[in-house]
């Protein structure tokens, strides 16, 4: 794996470890119920979702030199009817990098890293499968990581997306209970779709 994707995986794990905030902040998300659907745009517009209503946007701390993560941003959105969390977190590639909407050899050393992190901070963490897409209409290349985990204070099921282009990376983590697959695999296809 090349240093520049270990770097890359800062951004990465600025989003997993965001998790360590997932009770306090869905204890804070009020009516979310009445909250209206939530159009989320990252990656310079290549990557667009819509989040169904009852999702509340909290703004993620911003990133700092210290930890590696200056000029990550990003945003978590919680929704308490279903306690399901999605973290978009977007940063600038790590030695001013330059990739393809759909550069199959930085994304897949992205995951590998991921994954490996993954396993190191979640004893527990089981990865399920792992797929390579291409979103239609925009050509941008997306790989996804489904897996469950003890986050937050029980079992989870996580799909972790991950996409680049040009100097910026992105990543988008769907974390819902065991208990709403179905819901939670509808929710990952809606986000993959770009509808």
């Amino acid at each position: 794996m090349s240093l520049l994707s270990k770097k890359a995986v800062v951004l990465l794990l600025m989003a997993a470890t965001s998790l360590g905030a997932l009770n306090v902040q869905a204890a804070k998300a009020t009516a979310s119920d009445k909250a209206p659907a939530q159009k989320v745009s990252m990656l310079g517009g290549k990557f667009t979702f819509t989040l169904p209503k009852g999702f509340i946007a909290n703004p993620l701390p911003a990133g700092d030199a210290a930890t590696g993560t200056a000029g990550a941003t990003g945003t978590m959105y919680t929704n308490q009817t279903t306690k399901t969390v999605v973290i978009a977190a977007e940063n600038t590639i790590p030695g001013g990098a330059n990739v393809k909407d759909n550069d199959g050899e930085f994304l897949d050393a992205t995951v590998s890293a991921f994954a490996t992190e993954q396993r190191n901070a979640l004893p527990d963490f089981n990865k399920t499968s792992e797929k390579s897409l291409t979103q239609k209409g925009t050509g941008l290349g997306l790989r996804q990581i489904d897996s469950t985990a003890t986050q937050g204070g029980g079992m989870t099921l996580d799909s972790t997306l991950m996409a680049a282009s040009g100097t910026r990376m992105a990543i988008v983590q769907i974390i819902s209970r065991p208990t709403d697959k179905t819901g939670h695999e509808t929710l990952v296809k809606q986000i993959v779709s770009g509808k």
